[in-house]
């Protein structure tokens, strides 16, 4: 009966010449219309922001968006196009193969033939091989196309240095609570109703979308669903309901500082079990599990060192596993690794040693290499004495000619102070024998 009533209404509304659409999901029917309308990303959309400017000189280049998902990295590529009158096409490199980009080049050529230009958006443009990363580099460069790419990864790591070269990054950022009200304010204004919560419950929803705007605008409409008339929730009965609960901390505010130094520095002070408390902590908080493994790749570089030169290689090998098993698998390697780092011997050494040779490089960035140890490729530079009295080091007892090698006007510097501690104590052993028979050499 209910089907037979419903066909006339269908029937009106076409004799009307409208159209009944479909609901919507709340992030689609709040997608903003304009460049102003997008919130948390005033470092680019600002005033003075990068695309701001862009767009008043009408000199639009290639882009790179880097940020995590949820930002407004699709929205503003679209609207972008909108305000360059250029022709918006969209691929994604998860689902689109060389055949595909053939296709898109090919179009973008014919378009412009006709006087259109086209913006091209490739979303997780990371996951495209080298080779198809190197395919943009053309109608890159003559034009065909402006390439907008969308990562979540890194740009430096993931893409072809040739393809950065060509484009410019745009870092967007986690969305703060206050850009997340935002949009709750215009969730309630668009919908004309008030979200039947308390303020502590306000709050947790905005920490449960967790800097991302689409799943913030997800919660509202599951809070809306659940809401029985005249409810109002508080911040248990939230989390009950929408069976998830607030992050432990804000990753983009002090929670997530704080936490990832006390995991830094329970490594630094060899306490495995206050390192693993913490690690524990950020991954159910929901930190990205990437980030911490760069982190201890960080740790291993900086407070380890060549005291246990397999720590590197650790570190190294649990961000690998991760990126090979996942979660929750690769998590486990995760916490192998900042095991290994926490009992490890500690050092920062090459890190002290690097940080004195940056501002001695400074310093002395004029003075010239002494003239035994450079080249001498042309008759001219033989005669002014380059490379006279040099020693290969292989040609001598112990592979060691004791020569100096800094600049004469600085004379012999020590940057490297190795302790004695873990395999530091087996360099150090051969830097006193290094230097013995170095002043033995020297009389």
């Amino acid at each position: 009966m209910n089907a037979r009533r419903s066909q006339p209404s269908a029937n009106l509304f076409a004799a009307a010449g409208l159209e009944q659409d479909a609901p919507r999901p709340l992030p689609e029917a709040l997608r903003p219309a304009k460049l102003s309308d997008v919130v948390g990303q005033d470092s680019i959309l600002g005033a003075d922001g990068a695309l701001t400017r862009m767009l008043e000189t009408r000199m639009l280049g290639s882009l790179i968006f880097w940020g995590p998902p949820g930002t407004g990295k699709t929205t503003v590529a679209r609207l972008l196009a909108d305000a360059t009158e250029l022709h918006f096409e969209q691929i994604s490199a998860v689902f689109s193969g060389v055949a595909d980009l053939k296709k898109v080049f090919d179009a973008a050529r014919a378009r412009r033939e006709m006087g259109k230009g086209t913006l091209l958006f490739v979303d997780e443009v990371h996951r495209f091989n080298r080779a198809q990363q190197d395919s943009f580099l053309p109608v890159m460069e003559d034009g065909t196309v402006v390439l907008v790419g969308a990562t979540t990864e890194n740009p430096s790591f993931e893409l072809n240095a040739a393809l950065l070269s060509r484009a410019r990054v745009l870092v967007f950022q986690s969305l703060d609570s206050v850009a997340i009200e935002k949009l709750f304010a215009r969730a309630e204004e668009v919908q004309g109703r008030k979200l039947p919560l308390d303020d502590e419950a306000r709050a947790a929803l905005a920490r449960m979308a967790d800097g991302d705007g689409r799943a913030a605008l997800t919660l509202v409409e599951e809070v809306w669903r659940a809401a029985r008339a005249d409810e109002v929730f508080d911040a248990a009965q939230l989390q009950d309901i929408l069976q998830r609960r607030a992050p432990i901390y804000d990753k983009s505010a002090d929670g997530h500082y704080n936490l990832i130094s006390a995991l830094h520095k329970s490594v630094r002070g060899s306490d495995p079990d206050a390192a693993l408390y913490y690690l524990s902590r950020m991954l159910d908080a929901g930190e990205a599990p990437l980030f911490l493994a760069r982190r201890i790749v960080r740790m291993a570089i900086e407070d380890i060192g060549l005291a246990d030169p397999q720590a590197l290689v650790v570190a190294n090998a649990a961000k690998d596993a991760y990126d090979f098993l996942g979660s929750p698998e690769g998590e486990l390697a995760i916490a192998q690794a900042v095991i290994y780092l926490a009992t490890a011997p500690k050092s920062n050494a090459a890190y002290s040693a690097f940080g004195a040779a940056m501002r001695s490089a400074k310093e002395n960035g004029s003075l010239l290499p002494p003239k035994h140890i450079l080249n001498s490729p042309t008759k001219l530079m033989k005669s002014e004495g380059y490379g006279a009295g040099y020693e290969y080091d292989h040609d001598t007892p112990d592979a060691f000619s004791g020569q100096d090698y800094f600049p004469e006007a600085m004379g012999r510097q020590q940057f490297y102070d190795p302790p004695e501690r873990g395999f530091e104590r087996e360099i150090r052993k051969r830097l006193d024998y290094w230097a013995k028979l170095r002043k033995d050499k020297q009389g």
